[in-house]
């Protein structure tokens, strides 16, 4: 399985870098994973509607260009489906048993993902009705990708 984290902005804080790559490191007992991060757009604190659009619009064009067209693409929505852990296992389980080998995470920058990514994506997924930092996140999707692998293969994890 090749896995893609396709994330808005460059991480800076060295305590999420450290626990994403410690999850990384992890996962890759399990699946090839690659992270990508494309530029923000810089944009002034209080934007107009139309601003906004166009801001997720330029930064939704960079994720798509990171993308292939025979990718499986889920989108980290607020709106997205929520689920236990233990479907998000067996969800990447079937997608790896009908030949989806190429597996994209997209998380967008603060203002969210544009319509354009949110209509390519092939699922959504949201891990809480509250609002988390796009950088915090990430380490939340690498954990619970890590905790799929470890429930798939009957492994012991911590609950």
């Amino acid at each position: 399985m090749n896995i893609s984290i396709i994330t808005v902005g460059k991480l800076k804080e060295k305590y999420l870098k450290q626990g994403i790559a410690e999850y990384t490191k992890r996962l890759s007992a399990y699946a090839k994973v690659q992270e990508i991060e494309v530029s923000d757009e810089k944009a002034p604190e209080n934007l107009s509607e139309a601003d906004m659009l166009l801001v997720k619009q330029k930064e939704g064009e960079r994720i798509l260009a990171k993308i292939s067209p025979d990718t499986h693409v889920i989108a980290l929505a607020i709106q997205g489906k929520q689920r236990t852990s233990e479907a998000f296992a067996r969800e990447l389980d079937q997608l790896a048993t009908y030949g989806k080998s190429k597996i994209a995470f997209v998380i967008g920058g603060s203002l969210g993902l544009s319509d354009d990514v949110m209509k390519r994506a092939d699922d959504t997924i949201s891990f809480s009705k509250m609002t988390f930092p796009h950088q915090l996140m990430k380490l939340v999707l690498c954990e619970q990708i890590y905790r799929a692998y470890r429930i798939n293969r009957n492994e012991p994890y911590h609950k």
